[in-house]
This record gives structure tokens, sequence and C-alpha cells, in this order.
């Protein structure tokens, strides 16, 4: 298994000869408004993506499916929408079958509980995008285990805070790799982060000992609040080197 990550959530991975790409938000740096209520007017994404518009478009071509966790603009914007093949099929969450329908795309592919999608095994996990009434107004959202014939089993937490269902994946699909959606979102009206903050990759980290964890969703979007810095600092402090990756952006991981 290899994972191309670009930005933010935005990654490729390449399992047994298939490729998928997760949470697509393709747009050029600065393309889009800031994240409301989040102390500061920096526009999105804060950085480009590692690759120019050709090699988008090479890369692109390569695709076999498309993974959306949910369709929060930074999982899936507008540049993505339109620069993706309408008739790629589209793995989602059976809320946003609709949404994702209506904008074009004829091949949507809601997964329920879990499917197997040309030899692919993917279920779908639960999760909380924050706590209490914040974690509600945010709507739903997934995570998703794929796991290959060949290949090291893959769990996306997805938009969560760590929570009883993040838990409950752990134990019952005992993943070799974790992607944990991370950088405590979080918004100036209050409500605790929305997405994983150092204390939560710790805890996953706690809970499955064996997984290699990889975090991401950083220093891309005007809310989140915690940093690779910061993030790499606590992964030190607690002794968890080994076990949690940071990728840069760009960057290629092979398991």
């Amino acid at each position: 298994m290899q994972i191309h990550f670009l930005r933010h959530v935005t990654f490729i991975v390449s399992i047994d000869n298939l490729k998928l790409l997760v949470d697509p938000m393709l747009s050029p740096a600065q393309a889009m408004e800031p994240i409301a209520n989040a102390g500061n007017q920096l526009r999105i994404p804060l950085v480009e993506l590692p690759l120019t518009e050709a090699e988008l478009r090479t890369t692109l071509q390569g695709i076999d499916a498309v993974l959306v966790t949910h369709t929060h603009r930074d999982h899936w914007d507008a540049a993505a929408q339109a620069l993706l093949p309408k008739d790629l099929p589209v793995l989602c969450q059976p809320e946003d079958q609709v949404v994702i329908g209506h904008v074009g795309f004829s091949s949507v592919l809601p997964v329920q509980q879990e499917i197997v999608w040309r030899g692919l095994h993917i279920d779908r996990t639960g999760g909380h995008h924050g706590s209490g009434e914040l974690g509600r107004k945010m709507g739903p959202v997934s995570g998703f285990v794929l796991k290959g014939e060949h290949a090291p089993s893959l769990y996306i937490a997805g938009d969560t805070i760590w929570c009883q269902e993040v838990e409950q994946a752990l134990t019952q699909f005992v993943p070799d790799v974790v992607v944990l959606y991370t950088g405590a979102a979080t918004y100036t009206t209050g409500g605790g982060p929305i997405t994983m903050n150092d204390d939560d990759v710790c805890r996953v980290c706690r809970a499955l000992p064996s997984a290699q964890v990889i975090a991401v969703h950083l220093e891309t979007v005007n809310h989140c609040r915690l940093t690779r810095a910061a993030l790499r600092e606590r992964i030190v402090a607690e002794g968890l080197t080994k076990q949690v990756l940071i990728p840069d952006d760009g960057e290629v991981l092979t398991f």
C-alpha cells in the first residue's frame, strides 16, 4: 500500500493496483473564502498543492475512484467537482449521495455499512465532528476502513474527535494503518475542537499500539490551531515518534 499525501486531507491511496483519491480539495491557494469565526480572515487553502496544474491533471487521469468522507468544502471543493471526470466512481456516506449526484457525478456509490468494490473491502465507521450541539450542527461524518487482498488494512477516521465510534473501529477492525484528521479545528464561538487535537492522537496510539498512525489535516485551513511542530513536540514527549508520522505536503509513504 502506498499513500501519496498531497495537502490537508487530500491523498491518493494505492491498494492492490487500485488508486483512490481521498477527500479532494484541489483549489489553488487562497481561492476560497475563510472559514468563518476562526479568529482570522486568511483565505483557504493556506498553501498550494505540491503539484503543477499539468502534474495534477496527469495524476487525476490515473485515479480509479474518489472517496469522500463528507462534503464540507475542505474535503470536496468546487475545483475537485470541476476537474474530476463525471463518470468516475465516488464512494461516500449515504447522506451525501444526492449532493454529489446533483453536481453531475453519475456513479455515486453510497456505503451503508460495507461494500466490496473491485475486490476492495470497504467498511464505513462513525464519528463525531465535534461535541455537543456544535457536533450536531456540523452534520454527519464518516470514516472508512479499506482492506485489499494483499495490502495492510487502512482506517481513515475522517473529521472526528476521539469518541466511542473511533474506539469501536479500532477494536473491531484492528487496522494496520490509521489516518487521523487532526489540526484541532476550532471556532471562536466556542464548543471545543471539531477535529482531533494532540490528546486525541495520543489516545488513538494508546488504544492500538500496533497501528502506524498518520496525522494530517494540518496547516491548510484557517481554523486549524494545531501545527505540525506542536504535534511533533507532543509526540516526542509521549515517546510515540515511531508510531506517528506527520507527512509533509507531497510526501509518499509506503507500507
